[in-house]
């Protein structure tokens, strides 16, 4: 891109007006965390209502291909479903693949609601006093020996052995989806029941925190799952509940490779990790240890897109508004310029992947926002309209939206560029974002 056209491209940016119809403020969170969108804690995950928007707008047909190459949460994944279209997509994090396989799957709720009686009815064996089974003493626990140092630094003794006990239980249930459906609360709680700090999106211990005692914390947690699985049974259409298999496609792999054919989805809908954001390797840790989804969780993170194992040497930026930051980053942190030039190189073979997959005339739409980190701004967005205009999208449309605030992400402390409390903190991470929408003619 000239020097021309990226002036043009920031003054685009600089003129779009905040869409108000894109904010949904007027939803309550019952609404935004409808179906089984309840089902885990997930940072910075956006609401299916957005999802839905973009379905209205860009959907005209019954058999719809929709694409989410950073499924998350699987906010994409299940709107879709919901819909009758067919869904595909992949995430690196295996837990959110977890997450994700089991909230897009309608469960038949009298089947369900008896497979949680009875494992409800196993649970409640638990002797509050001293954290053994009274009917059945002899039930080892099932605590992964190779992250048993990590699961010592999380969890005191008492709930380390209901919680080992309670994990074998769910590995003896025998239905795959029934198993993963217990597995996915199973991890939920198991935050609130270490001495994980409240809240913290980073792995801080609280010596003085009370945890709660996993029994009773599976117990409300499964109930608001069941519930949660009624409604989104309720929705998806009979056709697809028959014969899931056909409808949903996902991996846990790198968004960079796609498991589907060329020209074959219809729309791409999908939020990236931002560039040194979340560090979600370790924000799920205490799921990756239990559920032993990686034998090395250092080896694991570097799989990560935009994370600081990631340096390139044979490959090179295409965007200049990407390489102008990187330089003006350098200078205060060579380090840091570094993991941004891997997050944008990414990016750029993201984009190519998505255009790949794409009809002609299909639209990928990536949500995104711009920050700071050391007081140099990122101008995410706008690396993301350049790019995607050297993968051979065209630029359709940026629709820029406010965050509400009651799900309005941390603050960043500017000098250091991490996420910090509000109290402590002197700059708002991201107050706006954009959904920059590429068409492929």
């Amino acid at each position: 891109m000239s020097n021309k056209a990226e002036v043009i491209l920031k003054e685009i940016f600089k003129n779009t007006k905040i869409d108000k119809n894109w904010s949904f403020d007027e939803y309550k969170r019952s609404e935004t965390s409808k179906w089984t969108n309840c089902y885990h804690r997930y940072p910075a995950k956006f609401i299916p209502q957005l999802v839905e928007k973009l379905m209205d707008e860009y959907i005209h047909i019954n058999n719809a291909h929709i694409n989410d190459p950073f499924m998350g949460s699987g906010t994409t994944i299940i709107s879709a479903i919901a819909r009758g279209y067919q869904a595909s997509g992949t995430d690196i994090n295996k837990i959110a693949y977890l997450m994700t396989k089991v909230k897009a799957m309608p469960i038949e709720p009298n089947y369900l609601k008896n497979k949680i009686q009875e494992f409800l009815y196993q649970i409640e064996k638990i002797d509050e006093d001293d954290g053994l089974f009274s009917a059945n003493n002899n039930l080892e626990p099932l605590i992964p020996e190779k992250h048993i140092e990590r699961i010592n630094y999380w969890f005191n003794e008492k709930n380390k052995i209901k919680l080992g006990k309670i994990l074998r239980i769910i590995y003896n249930e025998k239905d795959e989806n029934i198993r993963d459906f217990f597995k996915v609360a199973f991890s939920h709680i198991l935050k609130n029941c270490s001495i994980w700090l409240q809240g913290s999106t980073k792995p801080t211990r609280d010596f003085k925190k009370n945890p709660m005692t996993p029994n009773k914390a599976i117990v409300r947690h499964l109930k608001k799952m069941e519930r949660g699985n009624k409604s989104f049974y309720e929705v998806v259409p009979n056709s697809v509940k028959n014969r899931i298999n056909n409808y949903l496609n996902i991996k846990c792999d790198d968004a960079k490779r796609q498991h589907v054919k060329d020209n074959s989805v219809d729309l791409i809908i999908s939020s990236s990790p931002y560039v040194t954001s979340y560090k979600y390797a370790d924000l799920h840790q205490l799921s990756t240890i239990w559920l032993d989804l990686s034998d090395d969780l250092t080896e694991y993170k570097k799989e990560f897109i935009g994370t600081s194992y990631k340096k390139y040497k044979d490959k090179k930026l295409k965007s200049q508004i990407a390489i102008d930051i990187v330089d003006i980053m350098f200078v205060k942190s060579p380090k840091m310029a570094k993991e941004i030039e891997a997050f944008f190189i990414d990016m750029e073979e993201v984009f190519d992947e998505s255009f790949r997959i794409l009809k002609s005339g299909g639209r990928c739409c990536y949500v995104i926002g711009d920050t700071k980190l050391k007081g140099v701004n990122i101008l995410n967005a706008e690396v993301f309209a350049e790019c995607l205009q050297y993968s051979g999208f065209k630029l359709d449309r940026i629709i820029k939206r406010e965050i509400p605030s009651k799900i309005l992400p941390q603050k960043r402390d500017e000098k250091t560029g991490r996420f910090a409390n509000n109290d402590n903190a002197n700059s708002e991470a991201y107050p706006v974002e954009y959904i920059i929408i590429g068409r492929k003619t």
